[in-house]
């Protein structure tokens, strides 16, 4: 069942939403090589706590951090090690905020730079346009999230650009997903179509979405590794990346509750 907010639940997620988003540009900000992907753990978790809210994937069972870092060829979950970033890395950092009984979640991913430093290899622009494809997916899928369309519009948006202007890969075993007092609740919200538009949910003004753009690189298929039962890797060892934005449905243009 979806769960529709009221206005006041929705202005209490956007309290929420915009700690989660002020704690992810710091952390992001931190991003740079030698930077251990437990130290930005560490520092999204005591930001967090400044604010005075609680890290919402620690209230997952069984997980035990602020954030999931993951570094190149991981999806999704990673759990937060000790390695220490390099330069041309990629990372995606995936954080929950828990505020006023709801909860956020929001994702970004970065390539690791040395801060000031404006040269680029051939490699890291082939990496730049991958992340750009991304944003731009997520963008555009935000703009279609309005009452009155379909889960589908966004599923068909994240699709149509990563794969037809990217020639990327969706990953189609992980997907977007409702939040709100829960941290996933319904409806799913893929990256991509396979049914009729008109047979996906409707969007209503009052649901609250994350919605996700989950993307390989090279093929989609992807795999469990390190024997953790979280971390999910591409199979193939391609980079992966994810955009992340938690949005409420109106009448009219989307609010971004993690902007």
């Amino acid at each position: 069942m979806i769960d529709i907010k009221t206005p006041e639940q929705i202005k209490s997620m956007q309290s929420g939403g915009k700690i989660l988003s002020d704690v992810m540009w710091e952390v992001c900000k931190a991003v740079k090589p030698g930077v251990s992907e437990l130290e930005l753990d560490a520092l999204a978790e005591r930001l967090i706590r400044g604010y005075g809210a609680e890290p919402g994937f620690m209230k997952v069972p069984g997980y035990r951090h602020t954030i999931c870092a993951c570094t190149n060829d991981v999806v999704v979950h990673g759990i937060p090690r000790e390695y220490r970033l390099k330069e041309g890395d990629i990372i995606d950092i995936d954080c929950g905020v828990f505020y006023e009984g709801f909860h956020t979640d929001m994702c970004e991913t970065v390539r690791v730079k040395t801060p000031n430093s404006n040269l680029k290899s051939q490699n890291e622009e082939k990496i730049d346009k991958f992340l750009e494809i991304g944003k731009k997916a997520l963008n555009e899928a935000i703009k279609v999230a309005v009452g009155g369309n379909r889960i589908g519009h966004i599923s068909k948006t994240v699709q149509d650009i990563v794969e037809k202007d990217g020639g990327y890969s969706i990953v189609l075993s992980l997907i977007g997903h409702g939040v709100g007092r829960d941290l996933h609740e319904e409806p799913e919200v893929p990256g991509y179509l396979d049914r009729p538009i008109e047979r996906t949910p409707l969007l209503k003004p009052g649901m609250t979405i994350a919605i996700e753009v989950i993307y390989n690189m090279g093929q989609p298929d992807v795999v469990y590794s390190g024997g953790d039962d979280w971390t999910i890797v591409s199979k193939d060892g391609s980079l992966s990346a994810v955009f992340e934005r938690s949005v409420a449905i109106t009448d009219g243009a989307p609010i971004v509750l993690t902007p």
